[in-house]
């Protein structure tokens, strides 16, 4: 009786091991993605920032320009 009590101890011991180390990888691949997410997005913002402002200054030297001449 004392040999199968040990064997389903030992049994759940396994399976909350199994649960736990499933679920700290779940949110390991879950932070990582977020993490990823968030470098794509500032990287966009980024690029869009700098096209705006290139665009800004384009368009100011050109009317500068037509305005002087």
């Amino acid at each position: 009786m004392e040999l199968v009590v040990a064997e389903v101890v030992l049994v759940l011991v396994v399976v909350v091991v199994v649960v736990v180390v499933v679920v700290v990888v779940v949110v390991v691949v879950v932070v990582v993605v977020v993490v990823v997410v968030v470098v794509v997005v500032v990287v966009v913002v980024v690029i869009v920032v700098v096209v705006v402002v290139v665009v800004v200054v384009v368009v100011v030297e050109v009317v500068l320009v037509v305005v002087l001449t």
